[in-house]
């Protein structure tokens, strides 16, 4: 009787496992009758390091923090508090992203994305009563 042994496709060392480059901000998403506001928390980061771009119906936002060079940063574990912040958002057709305003304040970026008026495609004829 034969006996089919499979070997384990495994690797004797484990390769270390890589953090990613960023990581997802925290966000506030307040719907106004006229607007929809973003409060998008990045702490360390200024204004200088926010990139926002729109392409669509999306919200790309990327905040890179300043990094410096510390002569003990083996022994401070900084590495996850160092990452930089992507945030990407499908909002949808209902705004108008050529009206969008930002501004940043301590570590909190604001954003402002008026909402589009709906296109009438019929004019409104007020109702009567006939008979």
């Amino acid at each position: 009787m034969h006996t089919i042994i499979h070997r384990h496709q495994h690797q004797r060392f484990p390769a270390a496992k890589t953090s990613p480059d960023f990581r997802s901000p925290h966000y506030e998403c307040m719907d106004q009758p006229q607007a929809l506001k973003l409060a998008v928390y990045v702490p360390g980061v200024d204004a200088t390091g926010v990139e926002l771009t729109t392409q669509g119906t999306d919200l790309h936002l990327t905040a890179r923090k300043p990094h410096y060079l510390r002569v003990n940063w083996p022994a401070l574990h900084l590495e996850s508090a160092q990452r930089d912040y992507v945030l990407k958002l499908r909002l949808g057709v209902g705004y108008d992203f050529d009206a969008l305003q930002a501004s940043m304040t301590r570590g909190v970026l604001t954003i402002v994305l008026p909402k589009r008026r709906p296109a009438l495609t019929e004019p409104v004829v007020p109702q009567r009563q006939v008979a």
